[in-house]
């Protein structure tokens, strides 16, 4: 560096003077060499126990891993691809799907044929029971004692019966005695007969007096009469005993009359009972004991779970390749891994929109064409129903496989 040799003044005007070439000399001086690099000496071993940073590989090694990596995904969805075109060309194609489909069931209302009070529920809600088996009682107190009301009458009903088949037997008695009557009437008009001709004959040739042929007219008339009055009795016994025959006939028909009532009584004792009408599992229970309840009043519903079916709303597009026989799986949406094969059963002969409260009237205002639905039944085995896992109204997804079912070549067009 060269050196300034700088001249003092006693005043500060020639430090001013000199600021300018000093300012100029600092410019052109050249910076001063690069101090050697001292080599570090290296450090202890850091026992603190903190972890190093990681060294970050060169860029040719990551470079590397990205494309392994891509190409790793692209051959995977190369794989997947493949895999699932070729299940939809042999598989996915012929299925028909819908989500719009739920499990349904008989369901049938439990109800009371009579009125009367509650003194017993023997069930209770999600219970199992048996077809027969007792699930309320009602008060049949009343039942009962029109029951007993009722087979007296029929006693006393049987008793006529039997006391007019006595007047019956006592008439055809009184019949027969009639028929011995005339037999015996009959007689003494023969023999009457006989001795007029002999007294005739007799008084002609003057043998007998006048008077003996008037007496024997006189037996004659006498002894016809008695035949006519014996064929009036055995006409008024004839007719004493139909008219006791009628009398059975009305008094029978009275006694068929009691019965007829005695078993609707029982029958109406036996209602006081009500019991299951198929086998299920009870829900919805709104009885209890002390409850009056009214003739058809809801009590309880039973449900057959053992006869489950379901009802898929197919779009109207998709019903051309749906056919009555064709296999369905049914997935159910409360058990993830719940898989059912099942069978169409049948197909609706209307859609939803015609079955419903208001039909839409197309013919006036404006039209919005909107695809209609219609509900295929799908049949559950017994076996699958069986299980229990089904219930009315769970959500389901049916696949029906158009392949099967009918007419085949039409419905895998």
């Amino acid at each position: 560096m060269a050196k300034v040799a700088l001249v003092e003044t006693p005043d500060d005007t020639g430090v001013s003077e000199l600021e300018p070439i000093l300012r100029r000399n600092a410019e052109v001086t050249p910076p001063p060499p690069a101090a050697a690099p001292v080599a570090e000496r290296p450090s202890a071993p850091d026992n603190s126990g903190k972890a190093k940073p990681a060294i970050a590989p060169p860029p040719a090694q990551r470079g590397g891993r990205r494309r392994f990596l891509l190409l790793t995904v692209g051959v995977v969805a190369i794989a997947a691809g493949a895999y699932f075109g070729h299940e939809w060309w042999t598989v996915g194609r012929f299925m028909v799907s819908t989500d719009d489909a739920y499990v349904g069931a008989d369901t049938s209302t439990v109800a009371p044929r009579l009125a009367g009070y509650v003194t017993q529920v023997s069930v209770a809600n999600n219970a199992s029971v048996k077809a027969g088996d007792p699930l309320v009682y009602l008060d049949d107190s009343d039942q009962k004692l029109a029951v007993t009301a009722g087979e007296n009458q029929i006693a006393a009903q049987q008793a006529a019966i039997d006391r007019i088949d006595r007047q019956i037997e006592a008439g055809q008695a009184g019949v027969a005695q009639a028929r011995t009557a005339i037999a015996s009437a009959s007689a003494d008009a023969e023999l009457a007969v006989a001795d007029l001709a002999r007294a005739t004959t007799l008084a002609k040739n003057q043998f007998a007096s006048q008077q003996s042929l008037q007496q024997a007219q006189a037996t004659k008339d006498k002894t016809a009469a008695a035949v006519e009055s014996a064929k009036a009795g055995l006409t008024t016994a004839e007719a004493n005993v139909a008219v006791m025959q009628a009398q059975r006939v009305e008094a029978e028909r009275a006694l068929d009359q009691d019965q007829t009532t005695l078993a609707q009584k029982k029958l109406d004792l036996d209602h006081m009972v009500i019991r299951a009408p198929f086998d299920g599992v009870i829900g919805n229970r709104a009885v209890n004991p002390g409850q009056y309840v009214a003739t058809g009043q809801r009590l309880l519903a039973l449900v057959p779970l053992q006869d489950v079916y379901v009802d898929a709303n197919y779009k109207e597009t998709q019903l051309g390749r749906i056919r009555p026989g064709a296999r369905a799986t049914v997935s159910v949406d409360a058990y993830s891994d719940a898989t059912i094969e099942g069978t169409v059963e049948s197909v609706a002969p209307a859609s939803g929109a015609v079955f419903s409260l208001l039909p839409a009237d197309n013919a006036t205002g404006n039209f919005t064409k909107i695809t209609q639905r219609v509900p295929v039944r799908i049949r559950i085995p017994a076996s699958e129903a069986a299980k229990g896992i089904l219930r009315p109204g769970l959500s389901v997804v049916v696949d029906i496989d158009s392949r099967t079912g009918g007419d085949t070549a039409v419905a895998a067009r």
